[in-house]
């Protein structure tokens, strides 16, 4: 029998990072991290926020010497270990040592094996007897815990949270059941279930940026709900942290009907068929797809969504059907999702927001000197002003007034925020932030971010404003 140095026996979690189990390995003898990482020579340093502080999404990757010494400071066998830790086999030139040397490096997980999560406490403590952190690889799309009812939020954000308590949103833990069968379908269809998750997400992470608009929204305010009762103290920061779990049961109805042959017929005959026509605002496939997510008036407001995804997978279709090629850098994979289209990460909207609240001009210092009753006296008199405009014009109600109302107020608030170029110019998703008083109105967009688009799609949407003159 083989004999191990360690006099405790630390098993692994099936997907946790090297970092997180030399971290528990710690506790387990009473030490703190850094001095039970002193047993191997490092590399480099760990890497850290750009503000101070470790990151909880680093990682260790070891040579053969340095894996040894893990493997009998757990007291298990090193396959054990190969087949729990995704990074185990993980190498790099830097590793290389002189006489058997235990070496490590520092790195970022993301960069080595894919996204990580926090892990559920209560299921680390079910499995070792102890409700410590952990940190899992974890895809997007497997989220939720389903036994405890929470959702495991991005251990790559400079953010105090691990989890978002689901008890009181169960549609969120039921669309996490359902999404085993999608990704069985995506399977069976010959398209890989991550690139469908993705593009599905960019989807709704579109509509969820543009829902600021939306007067008829009454689903999205489930974000109070994960938020603990109401994110209006803090509502910035709470649609980006909720915002994953939020969405998740359109994200997955979304892919269940991009899936559905019977869908791409009715894109196939919204665009003329043999007949090649625009695509109509009213068309079947952006009408049966609102009714799918529980929006039957949202088709019209999908349709003018111009250069977002949905019209680009639907284009790869029409394009797919007629036998045609796509302009240059753009193919006809349905499930190819451009990088501007990319759903913006938890930890990319927090530093643009960390940015924008300690830059000058940002409207920090004006939300500071204005009392909260003048914010929204000012608001409410932006909003007349949009709604008389619109009137003027003969647009007052139905579909064409929504369509009109969500152009209109991307155009306009821009000459009311200062440094909206300034913004917009970052990679990184910068945007526009509109006051409003905590807990009121549709809570999807109250904090709308921008995309690299939107000063594209600004343009074009006054295009077609003008148009409805």
């Amino acid at each position: 029998m083989t004999r191990y140095l360690g006099l405790l026996r630390t098993a692994p979690l099936l997907g946790e990072t090297t970092s997180s189990l030399i971290y528990r390995v710690a506790g387990c003898y009473g030490m703190q991290a850094k001095v039970l990482r002193a047993c191997w020579k490092w590399r480099n340093y760990p890497p850290g926020h750009e503000g101070g502080g470790a990151r909880a999404d680093a990682e260790v990757l070891l040579n053969p010497a340095g894996r040894q010494l893990l493997v009998g400071m757990c007291g298990v066998e090193e396959d054990v270990l190969a087949r729990a830790l995704p990074s185990w086999a993980e190498g790099d030139a830097k590793l290389r040592a002189e006489a058997g040397e235990p070496v490590g490096l520092w790195r970022i997980a993301g960069a080595v094996a894919g996204p990580v999560a926090f892990g559920c406490r209560l299921c680390t403590a079910r499995r070792t007897g102890a409700a410590v952190r952990v940190v899992l690889y974890a895809p997007r799309w497997e989220r939720v815990c389903v036994r405890h009812g929470q959702w495991l939020l991005d251990a790559d954000a400079n953010q105090p949270l691990e989890h978002l308590d689901l008890r009181g949103v169960p549609e969120v833990v039921e669309a996490q059941r359902r999404w085993a069968g999608v990704a069985r379908r995506a399977v069976r269809a010959g398209a890989e279930p991550e690139r469908v998750f993705a593009l599905a997400q960019a989807v709704v992470a579109r509509w969820w940026e543009q829902a600021y608009g939306w007067e008829r929204e009454t689903v999205w305010p489930r974000l109070h709900q994960v938020a603990g009762g109401d994110a209006g103290g803090d509502l910035e920061r709470w649609r980006i942290v909720g915002r994953d779990a939020v969405v998740f049961p359109e994200v997955v109805a979304v892919a269940d009907a991009l899936l559905d042959p019977g869908m791409a017929e009715l894109v196939w005959a919204d665009s003329g068929a043999g007949r090649p026509r625009a695509l109509p605002v009213d068309g079947m496939f952006c009408r049966r797809l609102g009714e799918q997510v529980g929006r039957p008036w949202l088709g019209p407001l999908a349709a003018t969504d111009h250069g977002g995804p949905l019209i680009a997978w639907m284009g790869s279709v029409i394009r797919f059907r007629r036998g045609a090629g796509g302009p240059p850098g753009y193919g006809n994979d349905p499930w190819w999702l451009r990088q501007e289209h990319q759903a913006a990460t938890m930890a990319g909207q927090l530093r643009v927001l960390g940015k924008e609240k300690k830059a000058p001009g940002s409207g920090t210092m004006w939300r500071a000197a204005v009392p909260a009753e003048q914010r929204m006296l000012i608001t409410s008199a932006i909003d007349s002003a949009e709604e008389q405009l619109l009137q003027l014009r003969g647009v007052q109600a139905g579909p064409t007034a929504e369509v009109a109302r969500r152009l209109l107020r991307g155009l306009g608030h821009s000459a009311c925020r200062p440094d909206r170029e300034r913004l917009e110019t970052d990679r990184s998703g910068g945007g526009e932030r509109r006051g409003a008083p905590s807990g009121g109105g549709p809570v999807g967009g109250h904090a709308r971010r921008g995309t690299p688009g939107d000063a594209d799609g600004g343009r074009a949407g006054g295009r077609r404003l003008s148009a409805m003159r």
